[in-house]
Order: C-alpha cells, then sequence, then structure tokens
C-alpha cells in the first residue's frame, strides 16, 4: 500500500497527468492499494476571492507562511475540496474501484482545533491571536480505513479532519495529513509530489537520505521543504519504509518517484 500526497500546484497545472499516474499504477499493481491525499490551497485562494472573502496567511516564529481559516473560509475551504476530490473520483472510478472522503467521514482522521498561535506580525513581532479553524492531527483510525481497503483500491483523501470537543470540520496541512495516515498504516512507500525535483543543495538533487542525513539537512533547506524533511524522518522512525519527494509535473509522476527520481529517505 502506498501513500501519495499532491500539493495545490501540482494539483493545478497537472491535474489530468496525475490523475493518470494514478490510474496507471493501479492498472500495472493489482493487488495495490493507494491513498492519495490531495491538497488545493491555490484553488481555495481563487474561488474565495470569487466570493469576495479576502484570503488570510500568518507566518509562524520559524517563518512558516500558512493560511489562517476562519470559518467563512473554512466553508470555502470545504467546497474547492470537495470539487477536487469528486473531480478526482469520476476519473479515477472508470478503471478502478474508488472512494472520496475526509478525515470526518468514519471519523477516520481526528483532529483539534488550535485555539491559540504565535505569528509574527507586520512589525517583526510575535503576537498570540485566535487559532481559527486550524487543527493538529491527534489519531487516525486505521480499523476503518482497513476496511475501506478492504473493499476500495483507491481512497481519495481531502485534508480535512474531525474535532469531536467541538462538532467541527477542521483545515489541516495536507502534508501533515499523508504522513499521518502512511505512518499510522505503516506505509510502503510515502511519495510527496511538488513542484520541484527533490530536496535540492547547492543547485542538485540529494537523491538519497538516511534518517539523520535527513535532519541534518533540515537547517539548509527552505521553509516549505524543512518541513517535508522533519515529517519524513519521523514518519520512517514510525514505520514507513521510504518516504520520496519528488516532482509532480512530470509524465507518470508515481512510477517516476517509485523509480527513484527524486528524494529517497529511508
Amino acid at each position: 500500500m502506498i501513500v501519495v500526497k499532491a500539493g495545490g500546484r501540482v494539483i493545478k497545472n497537472n491535474f489530468e497527468g496525475l490523475i493518470n499516474s494514478i490510474v496507471n499504477f493501479i492498472t500495472s499493481n493489482q493487488d495495490s492499494k493507494l491513498i492519495f491525499v490531495h491538497g488545493g490551497g491555490d484553488q481555495v485562494t481563487e474561488l474565495s476571492k470569487k466570493l469576495g472573502i479576502e484570503p488570510k496567511f500568518v507566518t509562524s516564529p520559524e517563518g512558516i507562511r500558512s493560511r489562517y481559516t476562519t470559518k467563512e473560509e473554512l466553508e470555502v475551504f470545504i467546497m474547492a475540496m470537495s470539487f477536487i476530490s469528486r473531480q478526482a473520483l469520476s476519473k479515477i472510478s472508470s478503471y478502478t474501484p474508488a472512494i472520496a472522503i475526509t478525515g470526518a467521514d468514519g471519523k477516520t482522521v481526528i483532529a483539534e482545533r488550535k485555539k491559540k498561535i504565535i505569528i509574527i506580525d507586520d512589525r517583526g513581532r510575535k503576537r498570540i491571536i485566535e487559532g481559527g479553524y486550524t487543527g493538529k492531527i491527534k489519531e487516525v483510525n486505521t480499523t476503518v480505513l482497513s476496511s475501506i481497503l478492504s473493499i476500495f483500491n483507491v481512497i481519495i483523501f481531502s485534508p480535512l479532519a474531525y474535532d469531536p470537543q467541538e462538532n467541527s470540520l477542521l483545515n489541516v496541512d495536507g502534508d501533515q495529513m499523508a504522513f499521518s495516515i502512511a505512518s499510522s498504516l505503516k506505509a510502503e512507500s510515502l511519495i510527496i509530489l511538488t513542484d520541484v525535483d527533490g530536496v535540492i543543495i547547492d543547485n542538485n538533487v540529494v537523491h538519497h537520505l538516511t534518517v539523520s542525513e535527513a535532519k541534518e539537512l533540515v537547517a539548509k533547506v527552505g521553509p516549505g521543504m524543512n518541513r517535508k524533511l522533519l515529517m519524513s524522518t519521523e514518519a520512517v522512525e514510525r514505520g514507513v519504509k521510504r518516504v520520496i519527494i519528488s516532482n509532480g509535473l512530470v509524465k507518470n509522476a508515481i512510477n517516476n518517484a517509485l523509480n527513484g527520481n527524486g528524494t529517497v529517505i529511508e
């Protein structure tokens, strides 16, 4: 079983190619199962603006920029993610049994709303603000997921989790969801598809990293990639056989990654 995560830029710029890549993998590997976690931040931003809602972004003390999810934007987020997942489902279902869900379905992914978050304001000072409708994943229900995988070959996952304390859907980071699911299910491979060829140091792709080497590189890469590296090391330590960070904009991106084109952490 493999888990594939594709970011919003890959979804926006290579959606058809990505879907074909999923179909090619499943039809070529009859006994395999695939969980596809998709992003869609660019699509959420576009839809928000069309609806007259100005997207808001915040920066953490570590320099990581992320979407601030108000109640209004959570509703937009749900709409945009549902549209993406249903588009994917309509195409993949023609070739193999597939289902599209969120973490709320069957309470497969449980999260806790961040009550307060620390940000860096426009003056460069730390501030504590309300957390909005963003969550941190606390639990993955592997029993339910395994049951679903016994029926369907592909699960399409929108990055929405469920908070049982507040009876609410929450926006969760797509990478966090993919890493949490892959770690809980001890996936054979976790493929993170981005708009670059892998982890790049001195203009060259680093093709293979051990867990300790990946940890050492965290301080040398940008804010987006450093989180991917940190979560990759944790996933391998928790039982994922290997994590591959690879380019999702190329033809047949999944097989391209499985063939070692990218950065393999194991």
